[in-house]
């Protein structure tokens, strides 16, 4: 029997974070289904949920295929109209899936969407990976609604009302089943980082709807797989973005924009070197290297009937807005997205 909704959360090693914040999944979810999709873990969380929560249904992987990969096998044995791809470490809220189940319902061209993403640390904070919804600028830098670069506003309500984005959150992604399978699913290459963005350009590509719902609240703790500073973060973060620009940019932008990118992750990586550790520089220059071997692989992915950017852009430089003109909220540069 086809189920409406099930919410699956991806594990790793994460006894800690399912103890703290799988209850609230339970609570708060009663008619849907509820799944732990285990990566391959050598912890005993697996174990820890059998024990505990006999309601929720287990999906036991070999090995750790990274998110896109766990998430791709995962959902391939769920049975449901909407998948909720939810991380371990969220904390979700009374009522928090029927507004956003409601807002799909009312448009079937809606094929992604994300609740309001707050920080479950600073809870009147939005949190760094979603906010009030994701966007790029025409360079790839990803930013949101509540958050540019580090700067992360504080929620006054300011974005209290669902409209179209970009992006939406890896975190906490409503996505149609249909849709999820139309496309294939996650690009596995990239394993983690980015893949949310790349799977909304696409959708977008394909004539879809991604939107944010600021009538479903959770609470997200970030960094519970990898630490926000640390050299595989930042590799994952600035190879999978070049693969992102590469894969998905029409081509009379390509050249263009992958010549900018070259001498800012340059300047990204000097930075690095001479603010933070040796680590992070090295993390830039492989993360460039490796994406100059990938590029190959990744030309036969490029949809030649893309010839334009779609909407949900920042016209501008997202660097040159924030770092040089100090413009650090959304509202300062929201007229600028097309």
């Amino acid at each position: 029997m086809l189920n409406k909704v099930a919410i699956v959360i991806l594990n790793w090693n994460g006894k800690r974070l399912l103890e703290k914040y799988l209850p609230t999944v339970v609570k708060y979810s009663p008619e849907y289904n509820v799944v732990v999709a285990d990566n391959g873990s050598t912890d005993d969380s697996v174990e820890f949920v059998q024990t505990h929560f006999k309601t929720v249904q287990i999906i036991r992987l070999d090995k750790n295929y990274g998110f896109t990969g766990g998430y791709n096998r995962a959902l391939q044995q769920i049975d449901a109209e909407y998948f909720v791809l939810l991380n371990d470490d969220v904390r979700v809220t009374k009522g928090w899936i029927n507004p956003v189940i409601k807002l799909m319902e009312r448009d079937t061209s809606i094929a992604v969407c994300q609740p309001k993403l707050l920080s479950d640390a600073n809870p009147k904070k939005f949190e760094y990976a979603g906010a009030a919804g994701g966007y790029i600028d025409y360079l790839g830098y990803p930013f949101c609604a509540g958050r540019i670069f580090e700067h992360v506003e504080t929620d006054t309500g300011q974005y209290d009302s669902a409209r179209e984005i970009f992006w939406a959150t890896g975190a906490a992604m409503f996505v149609r089943s249909k849709v999820f399978n139309e496309l294939g699913g996650l690009d596995e290459e990239f394993f983690a980082h980015m893949e949310e963005i790349d799977f909304c350009w696409r959708a977008k590509n394909a004539g879809y709807k991604v939107m944010y719902c600021p009538d479903s609240v959770v609470y997200h703790l970030g960094g519970g797989t990898l630490n926000k500073v640390s050299p595989r973060k930042t590799f994952l973060n600035f190879r999978n973005n070049l693969l992102l620009l590469y894969k998905n940019l029409p081509e009379k932008q390509l050249k263009k924009v992958l010549r900018k990118r070259k001498y800012l992750d340059l300047l990204a990586a000097i930075v690095f070197r001479i603010t933070s550790s040796k680590g992070e520089y090295q993390a830039v220059l492989q993360a460039r290297k490796e994406f100059a071997a990938m590029k190959d692989k990744f030309t036969s992915k490029r949809n030649p009937a893309v010839t334009s950017y779609p909407d949900g852009v920042y016209r501008k430089s997202l660097v040159l807005s924030s770092k040089i003109f100090h413009k650090n909220s959304f509202k300062q540069i929201e007229n600028n997205i097309g």
